[in-house]
């Protein structure tokens, strides 16, 4: 798994520390004259919030992953640090990889900053990571560290039932923050809902008329939250959070079996992977007329991404796409 850097923790306690000494905190007058702050570690908040917005010019969004990284190599730099130390709302999802985040809330200048942690919205519906049948088994704690309690899986905006759920809580706070703007909030959150929806609709009549009801990847797999919504089955090279990127020949042998005893015409992978793990496991298999197809994840959609028009509905909507045609 990921794990949070214990020298990450010092570092932001350090730039915090020194930005105090260097004058840079904001006096309360010039908080007070300013745009409503919100900074959201994922794309998929970042367009969510952009959404309820609008057109209203009473708010500034920063979205921190904007140059491709995605969140689970993701370090804040320097300025990252400052900027939610000073924001007046931070969305972040609250996983093992943003153990960073609390650190910095900690000693974050701004102490009316409103906080969303998706975990904690979701409560119930966030899901254990479970190791099922094929996945490479992850690395066992070493002698003397320290035991852990369960890992959840942190691509909880995968799920379009979960993005209806956080956008309600999302407008809440804003308006909360906000409240001259409100009903426009409101309005905004609404019309967005409502493509949301659609976009569930059009997820459940793909399942629902699917010949094939499995997925397989040859890579992690970060789909947990969406498959489980629609009812369809998965194996995987790796669990979603997972670090590892080389598959083991007993899991490449294990994921060619499941290949054949369900005669899948597709291994998938995600963006920005490599595939040389699925073309191996489609060398493994009986079957050679396999193809080797991509979801996308929504982790590492850049601000270049944006500006070219990439959206939660309509990446999520080729995802669909996608699954229509190969699970027909």
């Amino acid at each position: 798994m990921f794990k949070f850097s214990k020298s990450l923790s010092l570092t932001v306690s350090a730039v915090l520390a020194a930005s105090v000494f260097a004058g840079c905190s904001n006096t309360s007058a010039a908080k007070k004259d300013s745009k409503l702050s919100i900074v959201c570690t994922t794309f998929s908040e970042y367009d969510w919030t952009k959404n309820i917005i609008g057109d209203t010019d009473s708010a500034e969004v920063t979205y921190l992953l904007g140059s491709g990284v995605d969140l689970h190599n993701y370090q804040p730099t320097a300025q990252d640090i400052l900027t939610i130390s000073d924001c007046d709302l931070l969305m972040y999802v609250g996983g093992e990889s943003e153990g960073w985040v609390t650190d910095t809330l900690q000693d974050a200048k701004n102490k009316d900053m409103k906080v969303i942690r998706l975990f904690d919205v979701l409560g119930q519906s966030i899901k254990e990571e479970e190791l099922k049948e094929g996945m490479e088994p992850e690395e066992e704690e070493e002698e003397g560290e320290e035991e852990k309690g369960p890992e959840y899986d942190e691509h909880v905006w995968l799920s379009v039932k979960n993005a209806e759920v956080i956008c309600d809580a999302i407008c809440d706070s804003v308006c909360e923050k906000d409240a001259d703007n409100a009903d426009k909030y409101r309005a905004n959150l609404e019309a967005y809902k409502n493509e949301l929806k659609k976009l569930d609709e059009g997820f459940t009549e793909m399942a629902d008329s699917a010949k094939t009801k499995t997925v397989l990847f040859g890579d992690r797999f970060p789909f947990r939250y969406l498959v489980d919504d629609y009812n369809i089955d998965y194996y995987a090279a790796f669990v979603g959070c997972s670090a590892e990127t080389a598959a083991s020949f007993e899991t490449i042998a294990k994921l060619a079996e499941k290949v054949d005893e369900l005669d899948l015409d597709t291994v998938f992978i995600i963006e920005n992977s490599d595939d040389s793990i699925a073309k191996s496991i489609i060398s493994n298999s009986k079957k050679k007329d396999i193809t080797i197809e991509k979801l996308n994840s929504l982790q590492s959609v850049t601000k270049n991404d944006i500006n070219g028009g990439a959206s939660y509905i309509s990446l999520m909507n080729e995802n669909l796409e996608t699954l229509k045609r190969v699970l027909d």
